[in-house]
């Protein structure tokens, strides 16, 4: 059966609500829970961007039973990955082992903060191949001395680690051929925003890749806007969730809000209506999360958009969403 989880965003929540709802979504019934990291928002209407680390650090104390991942951390320019496998090997600790390394390979609009040159795809890849080798070396205890093409490691190890009970899952960002032969090998899991077949197929084809279904998740991700007004949650999802509308190719080149509004400037109201499930009604909603199943995805998280009703949703429309997407579950 599908695993259904709830998507801590990070871009229109602050930290002390974000862990509210982290709370909220086990006791509604939640399997996991996935938070983003961003520097920044996409949108200004968005208006948030809390340390996503401090956020999942929190969240460990107030859940004891849903598993907790990034979703997803680029551990190749605002961290380097020496950095980020003691925050995951410390994310274990804390979580009792309900803990996931999502990983992806970036967004201009976060990695440009720290001043260095946004790369071509092809170089974040390499780079991301290479981060993932130092991390999984380092979640090994090894005493690492590094020195790759992209980044160096100096006689380093990490003190704190979880145990073989507590493993540090890695799962990783794809959006296309080239990533997936890229990923598939070093990663436990797929990450996908979008429920294409192909992916999941190309994935299982991949010499040397754990299939998915088979020791492998596939986890996908989709908005949702439940209001039981229709036009308002229309009105919200275009405020707060155009940019989506973009594709991942867009997305990951635009390095400012200010850019986002540009992009989406011409984005109307009954285009993010005709992506996005709006409104009171949940069959329309588990109609759309259907096409990850349909897709091969075993795990497909929600976002709830905007911090506006996100506690009436966890308290109202969560239970009931969460019966129906598991009797209509394969």
């Amino acid at each position: 059966m599908s695993r259904i989880g709830y998507t801590l965003m990070t871009e229109q929540s602050g930290p002390r609500q974000l862990v509210e709802y982290a709370a909220a979504a086990e006791r509604a019934g939640f399997d996991f829970e996935v938070s983003s990291d961003h520097f920044s928002p996409w949108l200004t209407e968005q208006g948030h961007a809390p340390y996503a680390w401090s956020v999942l650090g929190a969240i460990t104390q107030v859940t004891s039973r849903v598993e907790l991942m990034t979703y997803v951390t680029c551990p190749t320019m605002r961290y380097h990955p020496a950095v980020v496998a003691q925050k995951a090997a410390t994310m274990a600790l804390l979580s009792q082992g309900r803990f996931t390394l999502g990983l992806g390979s970036g967004e201009n609009l976060n990695e440009h903060t720290v001043g260095r040159a946004w790369p071509p795809v092809a170089r974040r890849q390499e780079m991301l191949v290479e981060a993932v080798e130092i991390i999984r070396r380092l979640l090994a205890g090894e005493l690492l001395t590094f020195h790759g093409e992209h980044f160096s490691v100096d006689g380093s190890r990490l003190w704190d680690l979880p145990g073989d009970d507590e493993r540090v899952r890695l799962a990783l960002a794809v959006a296309g051929d080239k990533g997936i032969e890229h990923f598939a090998p070093i990663a436990d899991d797929l990450v996908a925003t979008e429920p294409l077949g192909d992916l999941v197929q190309t994935w299982n084809g991949v010499e040397g890749a754990t299939r998915i279904g088979d020791g492998a998740r596939a986890i996908g991700q989709i908005p949702i806007c439940w209001d039981p007004d229709e036009k308002r949650a229309v009105a919200r999802a275009h405020e707060q969730f155009r940019w989506f509308a973009g594709g991942w190719k867009v997305n990951s080149d635009l390095p400012t809000t200010a850019g986002f509004a540009g992009a989406t400037q011409f984005v109307t109201p009954d285009d993010v209506a005709d992506s996005i499930p709006c409104g009171p009604d949940l069959d329309k909603i588990v109609e759309a999360v259907g096409a990850f199943w349909e897709a091969g995805f075993t795990d497909v998280a929600l976002v709830q958009v905007g911090d506006e009703h996100q506690d009436r949703f966890l308290a109202e429309a969560a239970g009931p969403l969460l019966e129906r997407l598991r009797a209509a579950a394969p």
